[in-house]
């Protein structure tokens, strides 16, 4: 009688293992690491309101795509301005002021609306206008007082003593006297030296 019950507890234990083992030992589908957090996140979601929900989403989009060039502290600055007398086209180049650094292009617009804006990016800006009148980079050199005298010619046209050289025009050509009393237009400080050079 002990033997069979021994036999029986020993079964028993047996089939315990097994099912045990088969338990542990079962395969389990494998998950990607974060979806179940994903899912559980959406459901708790859609549960408490799937209009609000929504709503987000497209907010976010929205701002993610609103996103715009803003102008960087090291952005280099030009401002370029075309004068319609004189033809020429001048250009400031400079370091970006601080109060522009981190503005859009439309806050850009608003701070210079007289200008247009030829170059936006976050390293380079580029502004540029049409000016009435002459650039200030012309002058007129004139026999005053026996002296050779250099004008600036000003935006609006006048003429305005900008140097009184130590040139006598006593000892020049009757044509560059001529020339003188009428006044020699150049443009340009280069143009300037050279044509007082040609004189010393």
């Amino acid at each position: 009688m002990n033997k069979v019950i021994v036999a029986m507890i020993c079964i028993i234990v047996i089939i315990g293992a097994i099912l045990t083992g088969i338990f542990l030992f079962q395969p389990k589908e494998e998950v990607p690491e974060g979806e179940t957090e994903i899912k559980v996140a959406e459901e708790e979601i859609l549960d408490e309101c799937t209009e609000e929900y929504e709503q987000l989403q497209q907010e976010n989009m929205l701002e993610t795509n609103s996103e715009e060039e803003k102008i960087s502290p090291n952005c280099s600055f030009t401002l370029e301005k075309y004068y319609e007398k004189c033809g020429h086209t001048t250009r400031q180049y400079s370091n970006i002021p601080e109060e522009l650094v981190n503005k859009t292009k439309e806050q850009l617009h608003e701070d210079y609306p007289d200008w247009e804006i030829e170059t936006f990016a976050s390293n380079e800006i580029v502004l540029s206008k049409k000016v009435e009148g002459e650039c200030g980079e012309h002058y007129i050199v004139r026999d005053t007082n026996g002296k050779l005298t250099v004008y600036q010619v000003t935006e609006n046209g006048q003429e305005i003593e900008f140097e009184q050289t130590e040139i006598s025009t006593e000892y020049l050509t009757e044509t560059d006297k001529i020339n003188m009393k009428n006044g020699i237009r150049v443009n340009g400080k280069e143009e300037l030296n050279q044509l007082i050079e040609d004189f010393e």
